[in-house]
């Protein structure tokens, strides 16, 4: 009897043990996640993207090769700070108190503190959350008292305690760790951050176009290598029994276009292009040291962009050698058109994803929250990623039902526009932006709106607003739904951060 009970014990316990080490492994099995996101990277600047594109980039060219394509991705903004709460959030910007352009430097932070964000939502699933690079989100800076700053810094000196801890940053929404700067490379104070203390203090006058504080050592040109230096760090550093996420946010290749010496003159067609080639580099270098890490085979990363090319890098000089930074598509930075928004989205999961494959479903930045929830098991409360839809099956190879599905894009003025299957419908006049015709030059236009069959037409040129006026009215209608109910996907209604949200924009 005696041995019996001791085989018993012994079988619970070899039970118990095999359960625990069951799910410890179950656990281990799920994917690290590291997303880079470049800035102000066109679509047509990614030479497998682009067949008669003048710029190479072999390190994103040969990462295609190894995973999945998505040709009608998008940003929910066609700038840069809106784009990134929405990618963070899962939550469209306009729901926000932005309504139009982009936060400074300095501003206060966009994210509600109750608010999940991908990396909080991980985190609590026990991932390792960092966050590496342009932040562009704004955060509570230790001010002194009495000190108020204006959106964008450029004029003056602001008094801020530099040794003070910073607040309501990266730590606050989600990560474990951050190191990069507040906002873009051409906004003021010029100095790295580090979890919530700056790296030094901002002592020096410092800035190529935007003049403000910056630390002495800080220089603008070293910013693109230094964030892929400490993404390597990051990921050498990570072991194989806690998954992570990588949130890698490049301040290139937007300006100040300040490509190192063994870039400068690289392409031959000008300092962008420089530039872009040198982005791709240090994406490449990233790609290598997940290769070395031992855990390659089940790492997702995925290289997108926050927005369409700017015109500021000289876009028609790039044209006239023969190089189109949107491809075939219509407009820029900033514009409502397909150029300011329709963006690289490439996806590399070697134990799950086919290599070589495309995909044209219709996808946004905001989706990317609910993927990661439905790969990693997670439930997504009413009050989450409103506007999140998974793309997992397209990943995966599989159909999606792309015909229920609309997407808002949202321009630098606050335009908006409605795609939904082949239908695109815009709220403006012109581009919405900055290409021409602006809104201004078309104050007095008779036209009301725009809409396009992209399927058709997917350059933008034939405006069939007037042809098919029940399915502009339709459009418009699902706009309005999805500005209401507070969200786009199933659920219970949620509220938006603002009383009303202006659907047409007077001309800018």
């Amino acid at each position: 009897m005696k041995n019996k009970i001791l085989v018993l014990i012994s079988v619970v316990y070899l039970t118990l043990l095999n359960c625990t080490y069951a799910q410890h492994k179950a656990t281990n099995t799920r994917p690290n996640v590291i997303f880079i996101l470049t800035d102000d990277w066109g679509y047509g600047d990614v030479k497998c993207l682009n067949p008669d594109g003048k710029i190479p980039t072999p390190q994103t060219d040969n990462f295609a090769k190894q995973g999945i394509i998505f040709t009608d991705a998008h940003t929910s903004s066609s700038v840069c700070t809106p784009s990134r709460y929405s990618l963070l959030t899962g939550r469209y910007n306009w729901r926000t108190n932005l309504q139009e352009y982009v936060l400074g430097g300095y501003s206060k932070a966009l994210i509600d503190p109750k608010r999940a964000t991908i990396a909080s939502f991980l985190q609590q699933q026990g991932y390792h959350t960092a966050a590496i690079g342009k932040w562009h989100l704004g955060m509570d800076m230790p001010f002194f008292p009495g000190e108020t700053v204006p959106e964008v810094e450029v004029k003056r000196n602001v008094a801020v305690d530099w040794k003070g801890e910073i607040k309501n940053g990266p730590l606050q929404n989600g990560f474990d760790y951050f190191y990069g700067v507040s906002a873009s490379a051409d906004m003021p104070p010029y100095i790295y951050i580090e979890n919530n203390k700056f790296v030094g203090e901002a002592t020096a006058r410092k800035g190529i176009t935007r003049k403000g504080q910056g630390a002495p050592d800080f220089n603008i040109e070293d910013v693109l290598p230094e964030i892929g230096r400490k993404t390597i760090d990051y990921i050498k550093k990570q072991n194989k029994s806690t998954p992570y996420f990588a949130y890698v946010a490049f301040t290139s290749p937007h300006t100040p276009l300040l490509p190192s010496n063994e870039w400068m003159g690289k392409s031959g067609l000008n300092k962008y292009a420089d530039f872009v080639m040198q982005t791709d580099d240090v994406i490449g270098k990233i790609i290598r040291a997940v290769d070395s890490s031992g855990m390659a085979d089940n790492t997702i990363i995925i290289i997108s962009s926050d927005n369409g090319c700017s015109k500021s890098v000289n876009i028609q000089e790039l044209a006239d050698k023969g190089h189109k930074v949107s491809y075939i598509y219509r407009g820029s930075k900033a514009d409502l058109w397909d150029g300011g928004h329709r963006v690289p989205f490439i996806v590399r999961w070697p134990a799950k994803i086919k290599a070589a494959t495309t995909s044209n479903a219709l996808i946004c930045l905001t989706d990317f929250f609910a993927t990661v929830a439905e790969i990693t098991g997670g439930k997504l409360h009413d009050n989450c990623a409103e506007d999140s839809y998974s793309f997992l099956p397209a990943l995966l190879g599989k159909p999606m039902n792309a015909t229920k599905r609309g997407v808002v894009h949202h321009a630098i003025y606050g335009h908006f526009a409605y795609r939904l299957g082949k239908w695109k419908l815009l709220l403006a006049k012109g581009s919405g932006g900055w290409t021409l015709p602006t809104e201004k030059q078309l104050a007095d236009s008779v036209v009301i709106a725009q809409l396009y069959n992209m399927d058709d037409d997917p350059s933008e040129t034939t405006n069939l607003y007037n042809k098919y006026p029940k399915i502009a009215a339709s459009l418009l209608k699902k706009l309005e739904a999805d500005i209401k109910n507070g969200r786009s996907t199933k659920g219970s209604p949620q509220k938006n951060d603002v009383e009303e949200i202006v659907i047409w924009k007077k001309p800018s």
